[in-house]
């Protein structure tokens, strides 16, 4: 699909992936972010949320692979361009299952060397167990 091809309102739901110990272990390690809110599963006990918080570069992270996964061979995809209006709406767990929602809000042609012009994308990371919002954005690409 490329730039011409994508209309305003087009939507898109991705397989659903499950946020695992290994991923928080794995994470904290690649960041250095060994914060207590994703670490420290007995003081995490007596918190607000109970138990650990994945982290939400963790769960962006977790966004842009299963976008990936879930694009054609010739999706027409040149690269993320951006990201606007980033927010954390509720935590994630671990063995919570996510699934990335999107919805083409605006296109705008570009002068670019490898692309034709630039799509937003309004984006939510959304909980397959009580479909709650944890994260949503705006995600620029540059497409051809």
């Amino acid at each position: 699909m490329h730039f011409e091809d994508i209309e305003l309102g087009d939507t898109l739901t991705t397989a659903g992936r499950t946020i695992t110990e290994a991923d928080l272990v794995n994470f904290a390690g690649v960041s250095g972010d060994f914060n207590h809110l994703h670490m420290d599963a007995a003081e995490m006990t007596d918190s607000d949320f109970g138990e650990r918080i994945a982290h939400g570069a963790l769960v962006f992270s977790v966004m842009t692979g299963l976008l990936w996964q879930s694009r054609d061979a010739d999706s027409g995809l040149v690269a993320l361009y951006g990201v606007d209006e980033v927010r954390f709406r509720n935590p994630t767990f671990v063995g919570d299952t996510v699934r990335v929602e999107t919805e083409v809000v605006d296109k705008e042609r570009r002068e670019h060397p490898t692309a034709t012009g630039v799509v937003r994308y309004r984006a939510e990371v959304v909980t397959a167990e009580e479909e709650k919002t944890v994260l949503s954005c705006v995600l620029l690409a540059l497409v051809k």
